[in-house]
């Protein structure tokens, strides 16, 4: 039987080489990871991410596929193995299918049954009178800056339109943004370059850690980041082993929904940094951390000291990953936002538009999902090196390489792990939340499944698990 290069048979189903895939080349590449490393990867059965006009489905399989590839290069590394040797082994095979799942994993939660809220009634796509804006108002906070912004007072899904239509798209974006609200003009191109990843060596070497069941057992992981890229990176962190703690600021709790979600493999604390005994517990946590995830704006942690300078100078062996939204140069570096708003902000949202010119989105948060892996993938990198790293993501990194870079695999796509399909990559478990339905992780490297739940956030002590 004949194949186009880069495609296996294996069984009677196809099969497509990493080491041809041109994605997972360009995601291993940005890592750093060493050349050749991809050909253990292999992709295959098929999702339902390859309805877009954007090669989203290519993105997210890359993405897995070097978190995979991370996670094997660690193991073998605690093994013993010289990094330069992790390119050999055995077959990593992702499932496509458990790819489509994980990346809308939020869509496929049921909580005791019930379908979760992803978005509130003020989120969305509303005509402008020269466009379209998108608005995120999901959190109390968010839809408070939205009323004060437009200044209308208490706003329903009607009269924002009524508002909106009478204003220019960029007027409200930038009236919404000064007090505190999230809206965004729609753009119809996309926006400046950026690399999907920064790595960047501090000196220092990190703790040494051995042999472990699972290839980032012991090591300690601070995370503080929210919806959804960092939190998908840290359960991810969590799944192969890692201890994850999640502090979280009072006042700010997470949508119970968004955490059953992104909850598994880690514990959630609260801590005011601003109060002198709870900084004393987080600078306790910090001094024993491997890794620290963050997922705030630029500059946004700079006041606690917890500034990328500051923590490779106290801390030179640290693994110090941040996400953010916009990219770290530039005059939106500093904004707050979400996957919707960059895939509105970055020109995704008009390339995906419909033929009545309604702005369109993927079919998944592709840009939050496949960041999450990718930053795991970094982390994870970077302890087989042996620490001393700073690494950077973002949403419009990741989307400044979708629309510019990846490309699309010929084959058309199977059909698909969304909705009837997902069947076999759904799991059933008790959390702190009652009962969920949720995707299984998608790696091709560690368990098939958390080893216990979420629980409600904010609840867990602020400690370290006891070492083993």
């Amino acid at each position: 039987m004949s194949t186009r290069p880069g495609v296996l048979a294996h069984n009677g189903r196809m099969k497509t080489n990493g080491e041809t895939d041109g994605a997972t080349r360009q995601a291993w590449a940005a890592l750093g990871g060493p050349e050749g490393a991809v050909r253990r990867l292999v992709y295959r059965g098929g999702g339902a991410l390859g309805a877009a006009r954007l090669p989203v489905r290519e993105l997210a399989r890359a993405a897995v596929g070097v978190c995979s590839l991370a996670a094997a290069e660690l193991a073998a590394v605690r093994a013993g193995r010289p990094a330069a040797e992790a390119a050999d082994g055995a077959e990593l095979a992702v499932d496509e299918g458990a790819v489509s799942a994980a990346f809308t994993s939020e869509r496929l939660l049921r909580v005791e049954g019930r379908a979760p809220v992803s978005f509130a009634p003020l989120s969305g796509f509303w005509r402008a009178a020269d466009g379209w804006v998108r608005t995120h108002a999901n959190y109390p906070h968010h839809r408070a800056g939205l009323e004060r912004g437009l200044g209308a007072g208490r706003l329903t899904p009607e009269r924002l339109r009524a508002e909106l239509a009478g204003r220019r798209a960029v007027d409200v974006q930038e009236a919404v943004y000064a007090a505190g609200g999230l809206a965004v003009a729609v753009a119809g191109s996309f926006g400046a370059p950026q690399p999907p990843a920064c790595v960047r060596e501090t000196g220092g070497r990190g703790r040494e850690f051995g042999p472990g069941p699972l290839p980032a057992s012991g090591v300690r992981v601070l995370d503080l980041t929210r919806v959804i890229a960092g939190p998908v990176a840290t359960r991810t962190l969590g799944l192969l082993g890692a201890d994850v703690l999640r502090v979280d600021p009072p006042g700010m709790p997470e949508a119970d929904d968004a955490h059953a979600d992104t909850g598994f493999g880690k514990r959630s604390a609260v801590l005011d940094l601003a109060d002198r005994a709870d900084r004393a517990v987080f600078d306790g946590l910090l001094a024993q951390a491997d890794v620290v995830v963050t997922g705030y704006r630029p500059g946004a942690l700079d006041r606690f000291g917890l500034g990328a300078g500051e923590l490779a100078a106290a801390r030179p062996g640290l693994v110090l990953a941040q996400v953010c939204a916009w990219g770290w140069e530039g005059p939106w570096a500093g904004r707050r936002g979400f996957d919707s708003l960059v895939q509105a902000g970055y020109g995704i949202a008009a390339a995906e538009a419909g033929p009545d010119g309604v702005p369109g989105v993927l079919p998944a948060q592709a840009l939050d999902h496949a960041t999450g892996y990718l930053l795991a993938a970094g982390v994870l990198r970077a302890l087989a090196a042996g620490g001393g790293r700073v690494l950077r993501f973002s949403l419009a990194g990741t989307a400044s390489w979708l629309v510019r870079e990846v490309p699309r695999d010929p084959r058309p796509a199977p059909g698909g792990a969304d909705g009837a399909g997902a069947e076999a990559w759904l799991r059933e478990g008790p959390s702190g939340y009652g009962r969920l339905r949720y995707a299984a992780p998608p790696l091709a490297v560690g368990p098939g499944d958390w080893a216990t739940g979420p629980s409600r956030w904010g609840t867990d002590r602020a400690a370290w698990l006891p070492a083993a």
